[in-house]
């Protein structure tokens, strides 16, 4: 049997009779623990064959490029800077400043969260783009002001910004049916909207987002070219494919012509940097021995493995806490060439001169600044908007 036709056969085979969690309502959907984590292994031994050389995954790598934005229903996306952009309530703490930001994305549709930039601007600003994971309003939650802060305090404009349906972008549940597809275009106006700011680094963009915001940030880092270092935080999985709609209630994985995972999704970035944090409490707790050799052979065909790094905590659990923040400072400091003069003391990164935020500090629409007049409500009519937009 020739190699290709014995890849196609395993392949198949692997794919139809070793899932672990098959819906037979969305059969094209990859969703949770869609194999289990021995099925997993043999499933990327499988497709690993398909590529040997550079030439070969960057012929993968377009198929499952082009997959994600066939599945999301988008045919390519905008590069144009927000409509409707509302900056207020500016505040100056120690080394930083922190502004209330909303703009457009879609007609009606209002991409809201907080700006962190330095006080001292010392030549180009790199950017930082920072979406949050699933729970209680994490937008105003210390743990991402604190990385925002410090980020902010080394150099970048940091972006932190809500999920649909959290903070100030409750203008629909969040799990729509095309929350992925929301949340895809909301990622990239929020792209648009950093480089548009005076004093930015094109060439200095970044991504770091915890559990689904890992999901938006190694998927918006595959698609979109403009993403120059990728940080997803205990997310990138060979066996797992998000929980949520936002994750994967699209057919992004499974398209009439491959199917992919989350893992192979994450290693599209190569050879630009990439940081894995994982950890021993959840689906990426085989990060050390199974993702991240996966990711550093791809690596490999372009000799940048040193370009690609893990830092795993095996004791720790699924979270963005601050000993996942000092690696991924460490790493983006590296790469994108920032500023650790007073921000380093005793060899660490120091968030202690920080200053947490109320709620009511960090919210962008409220008496004085209200949700602006033309802002669509409810499920249906966000809804009408991105059925709408199918393949435009």
């Amino acid at each position: 049997m020739r190699s290709s036709a014995l890849f196609a056969f395993l392949f198949t085979l692997l794919s139809s009779t070793l899932l672990a969690q098959f819906n037979p309502e969305k059969p094209e959907l990859c969703q949770r623990n869609f194999y289990t984590e021995a099925q997993a292994v043999e499933i990327h031994r499988a497709v690993a064959e398909k590529y040997t050389d550079q030439a070969s995954w960057e012929k993968r790598a377009q198929l499952i490029r082009q997959g994600i934005l066939d599945g999301a229903e988008i045919k390519s996306l905008s590069h144009k800077k927000p409509n409707n952009i509302i900056i207020h309530s500016r505040k100056t703490l120690n080394g930083y400043a922190v502004e209330n930001v909303s703009f457009q994305s879609l007609p009606g549709i209002y991409v809201t969260g907080n700006l962190y930039t330095p006080l001292e601007k010392k030549g180009k600003l790199a950017a930082i783009l920072a979406p949050h994971g699933h729970g209680p309003e994490p937008r105003y939650k210390e743990y991402v002001q604190q990385r925002c802060a410090t980020l902010a305090r080394m150099g970048a404009a940091v972006f932190a910004y809500d999920m649909v349906g959290y903070g100030d972008a409750k203008y629909c549940d969040h799990k729509i049916e095309k929350a992925f597809k929301l949340q895809l275009i909301n990622s990239t106006y929020v792209l648009n909207f950093l480089l548009s700011l005076p004093g930015v680094d094109k060439n200095r963009v970044a991504m770091s987002g915890e559990s689904g915001g890992g999901t938006q940030t190694f998927m918006l880092a595959a698609v979109d070219e403009r993403i120059k270092v990728s940080v997803p935080v205990v997310m990138v999985s060979g066996h797992f494919f998000g929980g949520c709609t936002c994750e994967s209630g699209m057919p992004v994985h499974k398209r009439p012509t491959h199917i992919t995972s989350n893992l192979e999704i994450a290693a599209l970035f190569a050879p630009k940097p990439l940081l894995l944090i994982s950890d021993g409490d959840d689906w990426t707790k085989n990060t050390p021995s199974f993702e991240y050799p996966f990711v550093q052979r791809i690596y490999g065909f372009y000799n940048s493995t040193a370009n690609v790094e893990n830092v795993h905590f095996p004791q720790e659990k699924h979270d963005y806490n601050a000993s996942k923040r000092q690696a991924a400072y460490t790493f983006l400091a590296k790469h994108l060439h920032l500023n650790t003069v007073g921000v380093l003391k005793d060899g660490k990164f120091d968030e202690s001169t920080n200053t947490v935020l109320t709620e009511g500090d960090l919210k962008v629409f409220n008496e004085k600044y209200p949700l602006p007049g033309d802002a669509l409500k409810g499920d249906e009519a966000v809804g009408k908007v991105l059925n709408e937009l199918v393949g435009k």
